[in-house]
This record gives structure tokens, sequence and C-alpha cells, in this order.
């Protein structure tokens, strides 16, 4: 994302039949162009990104399994600004993604 290559590493990386799991609303979507949407969506929804990174990686080679801790500081279209950060657990199989599980807390409202 903060290159600016969401889409390009999202078609190298995710397999056809990834399984996306957002773990505090219990949402599973099923498929590429399920998440595919989803991040296009999540994009038309951002006004502005001030920035993001990675605050740290890590991997399992032998189960197949990484985990990615991000951040983003960003102001929606609505003009609320928030700094969002979240853990992503990816399960890969052949150098692709087949499950994906994201965990991070819900802004209060």
């Amino acid at each position: 994302m903060a290159e600016g290559q969401t889409m390009e590493a999202f078609e190298k990386f995710y397999a056809d039949d990834v399984v996306i799991v957002e773990k505090p609303t219990g949402e599973v979507r099923n498929g590429k162009d399920a998440q595919r949407k989803a991040i296009q969506d999540w994009f038309g929804s951002v006004k502005e990104m001030h920035g993001g990174g990675i605050g740290a990686i890590t991997s399992n080679e032998d189960d197949q399994v990484s985990c990615v801790e991000s951040w983003f500081d960003i102001t929606f279209q609505d003009g609320n600004r928030v700094k969002m950060e979240e853990v992503a657990v990816q399960e890969w199989k052949n150098d692709q993604i087949v499950k994906e599980s994201f965990y991070y807390s819900m802004p209060s409202q």
C-alpha cells in the first residue's frame, strides 16, 4: 500500500479461492472477486492517506503461516481521521495466500 501497488500485490499473491475473515465483525469473504471488491470499496471510502507502515512481520515456513502488523493514518470521505492498526494472519499454499484473518479493534463512535 505504501508504494501504491496494493492491487498488483493482491493479484499476484492471493489465490482465486482465498477466504478472508474479519475477526472483529465475523464477516467472511470467499474468493478473490469478493476480496477485490472489498479492497476497492475500502479505498473508495478513503479521502486522504497520511501515512502507513509495517510494524512487524513474522513467519513459520514449516506451517506456511505469516503475520503482518500494519498501521495506516487516514482521513475518510466523511472527514473522520483515524490511525488504524491491525494484524493479518496469512495462510499460504504454493506461494499464494489461501486464507487471511484480520485482527483489529473497532473504534467507538
